[in-house]
Order: C-alpha cells, then sequence, then structure tokens
C-alpha cells in the first residue's frame, strides 16, 4: 500500500510512442497493408494511454513525430487504428488538436 501511495504517476513518452510506431514507417510512407509488428505496436499504445493525460501526451508525441516526416500519408495515418483492429482515441496526423 505504501507503495502505490510513494509511486509517481506515469507519464507516457515520445520515446515509448515512437518505438510503438517505428513498425508502421513503411506502411505509413506506402500504404497497403500494415505489418504485425505495426499492429502489436498500435496495440501497446492503446494499453499505455490508459487515461486523458496519458492520451493527451501520446497524441502530441504522435502529431510531433508525423511532422517530421513529410512523406507520410495522412489517409494511411488515419486508417491505420481500423486496419489493425484497433480502437484508438488518440488520433494519427500531423494537424490533429491534442487538446479537444
Amino acid at each position: 500500500m505504501v507503495q502505490l501511495m510513494a509511486e509517481p504517476t506515469r507519464a507516457i513518452t515520445c520515446g515509448q510512442v515512437d518505438a510503438c510506431l517505428v513498425p508502421c514507417m513503411s506502411y505509413l510512407v506506402e500504404g497497403g497493408t500494415p505489418q504485425p509488428a505495426c499492429c502489436d505496436g498500435v496495440k501497446n499504445l492503446k494499453g499505455m494511454a490508459s487515461n486523458i493525460a496519458d492520451k493527451r501526451a501520446a497524441c502530441n508525441c504522435v502529431k510531433e513525430a508525423a511532422s517530421r516526416y513529410s512523406n507520410i500519408k495522412d489517409d494511411a495515418a488515419q486508417a491505420l487504428p481500423a486496419k489493425c483492429g484497433v480502437q484508438l482515441d488518440i488520433p494519427i496526423s500531423k494537424t490533429t488538436n491534442c487538446d479537444a
């Protein structure tokens, strides 16, 4: 019980988000069908973002990462969760308003 009270709230880092989505780069650039490792990463991302603060942090990380790569297809990015069969509350887009 003491450990639970003393442990600080964990926040998602951009490094964790990037690690989840790196296997998706070929899909995000070329389209087609995401690889199983990509979908595993999307599922892991969903599992990590369990509260509003984590979802907002993950959203900002995704937006930042998407902005670094000009060749990412926005339609492929937005379709990624559905193609992996995951209901993800974090939009994958360069233009998302993460505060909404």
